[in-house]
């Protein structure tokens, strides 16, 4: 099939294989749950969705997040530098750590800059927010890659 097809054409996977598609939002809805044990707020967690979206270029994820940050109380200049959120002083060291966290895990670098990204994760995460960063970011990869494959379409707001 060629790049320039449709997006009719694709096979909407969660439609396609509902039983499957339960089974992620059931890992969804257990992350959301360690979320509120470790004691993250919707904001630092949207925080994360967004990054890991803009990373692997969901749009339709990041229609979906960007709005779910707003409406958790992240401001529209925080999400506006994002993508270059190292180059700022808006985030906090717990959020910079998340972020790189999330950042390797969506990207996979070599095991060296893995190993220093943990190492700096772990200067101000607990190991409980390790832990839930990493599944933040490993569902929302999986989420991302869903919505990518299925060609989820972003339509215009009312």
């Amino acid at each position: 099939m060629s790049s320039t097809a449709p997006v009719n054409d694709y096979v909407h996977i969660d439609k396609q294989s509902p039983a499957v598609y339960q089974a992620q939002i059931g890992v969804a809805k257990a992350v959301r749950h360690a979320t509120t044990e470790a004691g993250m707020d919707r904001r630092f967690v949207e925080l994360i969705n967004v990054r890991v979206s803009q990373i692997n270029r969901c749009a339709y994820c990041l229609d979906v997040h960007v709005a779910a940050a707003l409406a958790a109380g992240e401001t529209q200049q925080r999400l506006a530098v994002l993508p270059a959120w190292q180059e700022t002083t808006l985030f906090s060291e717990r959020e910079v750590a998340a972020l790189t966290l999330a950042e390797s895990i969506t990207t996979l670098p070599d095991a060296h800059t893995q190993e220093t990204d943990y190492a700096f994760a772990r200067r101000f995460l607990s190991e409980q927010e390790i832990s839930t960063v990493s599944w933040i970011a490993v569902t929302m990869n999986a989420f991302n890659r869903i919505s990518i494959v299925s060609r989820h379409p972003v339509r215009p707001k009312q």
